[in-house]
């Protein structure tokens, strides 16, 4: 290494200064027990002063509040908390996404039209290979259904 590559290196050196990460644009929702429009007030009051919190939506129907911006899910879930009522994040995924949709502990009955929620268990997400061939097999995009049935 010569004087150039000397010199080169310990410019880099002193020019990389620890840069912050650029947070992504993110939506969180979040499952939040509201009762009334004092509530709703309440909880788009406090996700709203959220640091980097572009919009908030809370829905009264569906007890869940969704924010939108460049927001890390922990400080929204903290900032939901901080309004004393029972938070947790959005449990639900729709029913298409879910295999089988009706097996215990993913079916709720509190849960939102069309909607289950979400697992990781892979015998629950995912069909096992027989039953995503007779799956295929009558299915409405198989050009050889009608033949079959």
């Amino acid at each position: 290494m010569g004087v150039s590559g000397t010199m080169e290196y310990l410019s880099d050196l002193l020019n990389s200064k620890k840069k912050k990460k650029k947070k992504q644009l993110a939506t969180v929702a979040v499952k939040i027990r509201m009762d009334c429009d004092g509530c709703v007030l309440k909880v788009k009051k406090a996700l709203s002063g959220v640091k980097g919190a572009k919009s908030v939506d809370v829905d009264l129907k569906q007890q869940k509040a969704t924010v939108y911006g460049y927001v890390d899910a922990k400080k929204v879930l903290a900032a939901a908390k901080s309004t004393r009522k029972k938070a947790e994040p959005w449990p639900y995924v729709p029913y298409t996404m879910v295999a089988h949709p009706y097996v215990a502990g993913v079916y709720d009955k509190k849960a939102p039209p069309n909607f289950v929620r979400a697992t990781t268990d892979p015998e629950v997400a995912g069909l096992n290979p027989v039953e995503e061939q007779y799956t295929l097999m009558f299915s409405d995009e198989n050009p050889n259904a009608c033949s079959i049935m």
